[in-house]
């Protein structure tokens, strides 16, 4: 890719921590009554099932979460099929984040361009993000967010948003700008 940067763009910071936890309800009052950390939302069950159980956090930042918890679904065998569903106990992903669009877009196709596989790439309500892997397997969410007049009036709404894009060529480097997320889109 010709238009991909020489070098890779220096992030800002880590954005956020998914971690897969055995119960929720047990993680829950941990992070909450014991670390101080504040529930913001979570993923609302799909008709059919199928979703994930997911709560979000901040009390770090003023980012749109700062912890997430993923309570695992059954316990599975390593695979080597990507998969943001909690299959075991530990880290699910870590979120790198870039200062503005201009630069994630440069990242990305900085990443493209040295052959990293982009396992999901999605808009969320509030952030624009590609889902790669670091050599050992563990997640790393790369996104910018979006500026915080776009989903702070609907928070929860925010985060069940989602927007799954190409992960592959050309067309997994095209990012629109998504208009504001107001509540009950």
């Amino acid at each position: 890719m010709s238009d991909a940067p020489a070098r890779a763009m220096t992030p800002v910071g880590v954005n956020h921590l998914v971690l897969n936890v055995r119960d929720i309800d047990v993680a829950h009052e941990f992070w909450t009554d014991v670390m101080g950390f504040r529930h913001i939302g979570s993923l609302k069950p799909r008709e059919g099932g199928g979703r994930m159980t997911m709560r979000f956090y901040n009390g770090l930042s003023e980012s749109h979460h700062d912890l997430a918890l993923a309570e695992i679904m059954g316990e599975s065998e390593e695979s080597d099929d990507w998969s943001m569903a909690p299959r075991r106990p530990g880290l699910n992903h870590l979120a790198i984040h870039y200062p503005d669009r201009e630069s994630w877009l440069k990242q990305i196709a900085f990443l493209q361009a040295r052959g990293v596989k982009f396992n999901l790439r999605i808009n969320h309500g509030m952030t624009h993000s590609v889902y790669i892997n670091d050599p050992d397997g563990h997640g790393i969410e790369v996104l910018y967010e979006l500026p915080r007049e776009h989903w702070e009036g609907d928070i929860d709404g925010a985060l069940n948003y989602a927007e799954v894009l190409p992960t592959e060529g050309e067309e997994a480097l095209v990012d629109e700008p998504t208009p504001a997320f107001t509540s009950g889109d």
